[in-house]
């Protein structure tokens, strides 16, 4: 009989590197990053667990596209044979947390005894290295636009809704309407959010920025801080342009203290939950929530048996502010206590898919030897995919292997959604929208979603050169939202938006 210590997944070692090459020619890239972290994670965990891991486990990275670091090569750094690997189809950010669910399910199973999960991302060098060889167009090579993923041509991309700083203002201005919230009193939310995160990140030998930075000093444009896309500053958004890797190690209990791990060293893992919204952005019932963030948390808490007040720690993903705020408000978190372990993507760094990998590590850390619990509470994509999970020092009763998906409960809450009209023209009313900026701060161009009589959603645009509309937009003198106004279409070309 399967002792049951063979089949309870627990967390045994964590390792977290941070590459700041004066000359970009000698930095790591992703395979040199992972690598680094999980020999890390090695000795965190006593040593001798990577050379007998089974299965190897890693999160697609984007700034190095003729790399496949499962292919082998970070097998081969490493001098490791595990007998089974995978890497994610994306760098979605939630792909850590659903590495580690899925581990600890193929551990559950009798499937495993040893699993490694890993990523990394060199985006600084990439970018580095990719400035010597300026774009033929003269602009600056921007990797998360480059990227080849990226589609370039259809209805939203016509409209300027590319890459997620481009698509998460739609939220975060429906979210402060929603909420009844001022354009002032969003953005104290969001300065008052990030400014926390900078304190944690100060604090934090792992982060890439260690400076604390003040509410008022997030939200204000400087030549510092640029505005990015309205209402969103540079210290804002997630900073992709850094070299970071980390990775995690789940094991058996049973191999765990065969391999002598103390029992202060171990973190235990509770249940978690799952659930998305639709891969395409346009093809969501509102822009006011997110039915697979809220199932993901609300179903990880009632699995655990436990509310916010047992939560000693959270991290609550924070690629932009209209994340954590949907996040702390399901989960009933109080403004004014820390929603970060690692720092937020801001400033403890954003390495695209990455990101939870840090987080996981520092909780564990902070959990050890503890009764602590935390939350780790992941989105990636678009507003897309929502993975939780709960971690503690002590043991949490959960059995695996577990599914996690939770799709059905979401989809149940999910309210019609609209047709997209994709050739109207005439009067419509404002859903949500954004305004782009370039480099020098200026506006590039707004985006409206907006609502037909009919009900159906459609795109339009405010071309920078109406400055009136531009103006309305970015002021928080009344709310744009709900404005009415007109779009005028060229068969093929994207609709302008004029205000009534």
């Amino acid at each position: 009989m399967v002792q049951a210590d063979e089949r309870t997944p627990v967390i045994v070692g964590v390792g977290q590197v941070n590459d700041r090459p004066d000359d970009p020619a000698e930095g790591l890239d992703p395979v040199g990053l992972m690598a680094a972290a999980l020999r890390r994670a090695d000795r965190d965990a006593g040593g001798g667990m990577i050379g007998d891991c089974d299965h190897l486990s890693v999160v697609s990275q984007l700034g190095w596209p003729q790399l496949n670091p499962v292919d082998g090569k970070l097998a081969d750094t490493l001098g490791i044979a595990p007998a089974h690997r995978e890497q994610t189809a994306m760098p979605n950010g939630d792909s850590p947390i659903r590495l580690l669910h899925d581990a600890a399910n193929r551990i559950g199973a009798g499937e495993a005894s040893i699993c490694a999960v890993v990523g990394g991302e060199a985006l600084r060098t990439a970018g580095q290295l990719a400035v010597a060889k300026m774009r033929e167009d003269g602009e600056k090579p921007n990797p998360l636009r480059d990227a080849s993923h990226r589609v370039r041509q259809g209805f939203a991309p016509m409209h300027g809704l590319v890459v997620p700083v481009d698509v998460y203002p739609l939220y975060e201005n429906a979210l402060r309407a929603q909420y009844g919230q001022t354009l002032a009193q969003g953005q104290a939310e969001s300065g008052t959010l990030w400014s926390g995160m900078s304190e944690v990140a100060a604090a934090n030998d792992h982060a890439w920025i260690r400076e604390p930075v003040a509410p008022e000093q997030i939200v204000t444009p400087t030549e510092r801080n640029r505005p990015i896309a309205f209402p969103y500053t540079k210290l804002q958004v997630a900073n992709s342009s850094v070299n970071q890797g980390a990775g995690f190690i789940v094991a058996s209990l049973a191999e765990a203290r065969r391999r002598g791990v103390q029992d202060e060293r171990i973190v235990h893992i509770g249940h978690g939950a799952a659930a998305h919204e639709d891969g395409n952005f346009l093809a969501r019932a509102d822009y006011r929530g997110s039915p697979g963030l809220e199932v993901s948390i609300r179903r990880t808490l009632s699995l655990n048996a436990v509310t916010s007040p047992d939560l000693d720690l959270v991290e609550l993903y924070s690629c932009f502010p209209c994340v954590p705020k949907m996040a702390r408000r399901v989960l009933d978190w109080p403004l004014d206590k820390p929603i970060t372990v690692f720092g937020g993507l801001t400033f403890g760094g954003g390495p695209i898919g990455n990101y939870m990998s840090h987080a996981l590590a520092c909780m564990v850390e902070k959990l050890r030897g503890t009764d602590g619990k935390g939350l780790l509470f992941a989105n990636g994509g678009y507003a897309t995919h929502n993975h939780t999970i709960l971690l503690s020092g002590r043991p949490t009763g959960a059995t695996f292997p577990q599914d996690y998906d939770h799709q059905g409960e979401a989809d149940a809450l999910r309210g019609p959604v609209p047709v997209v009209e994709e050739t109207y023209a005439g009067p419509a009313t404002i859903e949500t929208y954004t305004v782009h900026y370039g480099r020098d701060g200026a506006p590039r161009s707004g985006t409206v979603v907006a609502s037909t009589p009919a009900g159906a959603r459609t795109l339009a645009v405010v071309p920078a050169a109406n400055k009136t509309a531009i103006k309305r937009l970015e002021s928080g003198d009344r709310e744009a939202i709900g404005s009415r106004g007109t779009i005028a279409r060229e068969p093929g070309e994207a609709g302008i938006w004029s205000f009534a």
